[in-house]
C-alpha cells in the first residue's frame, strides 16, 4: 500500500516514516514493479543522471570473466546488465520475480537483436529454479534490497554458484559521504517522487524505492552477511561518494 492514515485519519504518511513489515513487502514490490516496468529504464536515466550505466560499468569490471562464463543476473529487470554481460561466447540468463519486467526485457531484447546467448526466467531470488553449481558468476544490480528476505537471497545466490564462482552486487546505500548527504537527500527525497510521478504517473512506487535505500544494511553489515552465506574474499567499494557501493567476493 502506498500509504496509511494517521489516528486522526487525515494525514497521509509516506513510505519513508514507516516501517514495511516481511508480510507486506513481497507483494509491496510486486506492485510497484508492475506499475513501473514499462518506464523503468527511463526512470533509471532520469534518476541517476546517466551515473547507473558508469556503475553497472565498475561491476562488470569486477566481474573478470572468461570468455566461456555462464552468468546469472539476479534481479535482472528489464535486461540492463544482462545486455552488457552477454557477448564473447558468454551465456547469460536474466531472472526476475516480476513477469512484466522480464515481459519488457524481452521485448528490449528483440528491438536490440539479443537473442543469442541471453536466456530469460521468471523466478523468486529466495528459491531460485537452478542446480546447485550452475553458474560461473553471479550479478544483482539494484535489485538485492527489494528481496524480503536478503540472507537467504545471498544464500541461493551461493549455491548455485560454482566453488570458486563470482559475486558481484551494485546496491544504493545510505552510507553516503557526509558532504554529499543535504543535496543527496533533497534530490531522493523531494525530486526522485516527483519525478516517478510525473513520468510513470506513480510517485507512491518511487517513494518506496527511496525508502527502502533507507533501510538497506549498512555496508560493513552487508558484507559480515555475505560472508555468513557463503561467500569469501567479500570487499565493499564506495561508487560517487557512497550513494551506490559495489559488493563482491566468491563462493567458498
Amino acid at each position: 500500500m502506498a500509504s496509511r492514515e494517521s489516528a486522526a485519519g487525515s494525514r497521509r504518511v509516506p513510505f519513508g516514516e514507516r516501517d514495511v513489515g516481511p508480510a507486506e513487502k513481497r507483494p509491496l514490490v510486486a506492485r510497484v514493479f508492475t506499475r513501473v516496468a514499462a518506464r523503468y529504464d527511463l526512470m533509471n536515466d532520469l534518476m541517476s543522471l546517466g551515473l547507473h550505466r558508469l556503475w553497472r560499468r565498475a561491476a562488470l569490471a569486477a566481474l573478470r570473466l572468461p570468455a566461456d562464463a555462464r552468468v546469472l543476473d539476479l534481479a535482472g529487470g528489464t535486461g540492463d546488465m544482462a545486455f552488457r554481460l552477454v557477448g564473447g561466447g558468454r551465456s547469460v540468463v536474466a531472472c526476475d520475480i516480476n513477469t512484466a519486467m522480464v515481459g519488457q526485457g524481452r521485448r528490449r531484447a528483440w528491438d536490440r537483436g539479443v537473442v543469442r546467448g541471453l536466456a530469460w526466467a521468471c523466478g523468486d531470488a529466495e528459491a531460485l529454479p537452478f542446480r546447485a553449481g550452475a553458474f560461473d558468476a553471479v550479478t544483482v544490480a539494484f535489485g538485492i534490497r527489494n528481496v524480503t528476505h536478503v540472507d537467504t537471497a545471498l544464500s541461493e545466490a551461493a549455491r548455485v554458484l560454482k566453488p570458486g564462482g563470482r559475486f558481484v552486487c551494485l546496491e544504493f546505500s545510505p552510507a553516503v559521504a557526509p558532504a554529499l548527504v543535504p543535496l543527496y537527500d533533497a534530490w531522493s527525497n523531494r525530486a526522485i517522487p516527483a519525478l516517478g510521478g510525473l513520468v510513470t504517473g506513480d510517485r507512491a512506487a518511487y517513494e518506496y524505492l527511496v525508502a527502502s535505500i533507507r533501510r538497506f544494511p549498512m555496508p560493513d553489515d552487508l558484507a559480515t552477511l555475505l560472508a555468513a552465506c557463503g561467500f569469501a574474499g567479500v570487499r565493499a567499494r564506495a561508487l560517487s561518494g557512497g550513494i551506490v557501493w559495489l559488493h563482491t567476493g566468491w563462493r567458498v
